[in-house]
């Protein structure tokens, strides 16, 4: 199977793994990750292109907050690469890849460097993470999850743990934003990514000037 079917093979099945989603992690999300992956590849051409689309079209079907059984969701990924004929280097990689490139890995003690591949489709996600779509998805996101859009009495939660940061009991949307969304350009791997991130920060950070006024009053 040459790689256009391979990757033809694994957008339909993200598609199907993914099809009820109603988080901001649906296929519109992957696809957009996809494109941010090109776009970085074009910029990056010593990464491998197949390893790097196929991890960015599977990073949110293991996700634990997407998915109630990991390990089956990994053991299905795994034997599905297997049948479209990857082979075990391939595998390994691609699942070391989205087991290792969540922001919720980075508050753990286990974390381990991504190679370039995995670096790029990281960027690829976290840019959908910021900017105006990115206000969207959190907003999306948390409705969701019936959180509190904003309350100044509860302050944004500092040096989290996972499980904490899983934790959304007391948590509101506007602060997600200090816990995680604005850190996010300063993680940034390549430096396409880091260009990107600072524009899409500036999105974000003016949408918090202007809603805290608004709130206020004072607007």
């Amino acid at each position: 199977m040459e790689a256009t079917e391979q990757l033809a093979a694994i957008s339909k099945y993200t598609s199907q793994k993914l099809a009820g989603d109603a988080t901001g992690h649906g296929i519109d999300h992957i696809n957009r990750v996809v494109t941010n992956a090109k776009m970085l590849l074009a910029e990056e051409p010593s990464a491998d292109y197949l390893i790097t689309l196929s991890s960015a079209y599977l990073h949110d079907v293991i996700d634990d907050k997407l998915v109630s059984d990991v390990l089956t969701a990994q053991r299905n990924v795994e034997r599905f690469l297997s049948s479209i004929g990857f082979g075990p280097d391939q595998v390994q990689t691609v699942m070391f890849i989205i087991n290792n490139m969540s922001f919720s890995k980075s508050l753990t003690d286990d974390q381990h460097p991504l190679p370039l591949e995995g670096q790029i489709v990281q960027d690829a996600d976290r840019l959908d993470a910021i900017g105006a779509i990115g206000i969207a998805r959190a907003i999306y996101y948390g409705g969701h999850h019936s959180e509190k859009i904003y309350d100044p009495k509860i302050k944004p939660r500092q040096n989290m743990t996972k499980a904490e940061y899983r934790n959304l009991d007391n948590e509101t949307i506007i602060n997600h934003f200090y816990e995680k969304l604005l850190k996010l350009p300063d993680s940034m791997n390549t430096p396409v990514a880091k260009k990107i991130a600072k524009g899409r920060q500036k999105t974000m950070t003016d949408f918090l000037e202007n809603f805290k006024a608004e709130w206020n009053g004072m607007r």
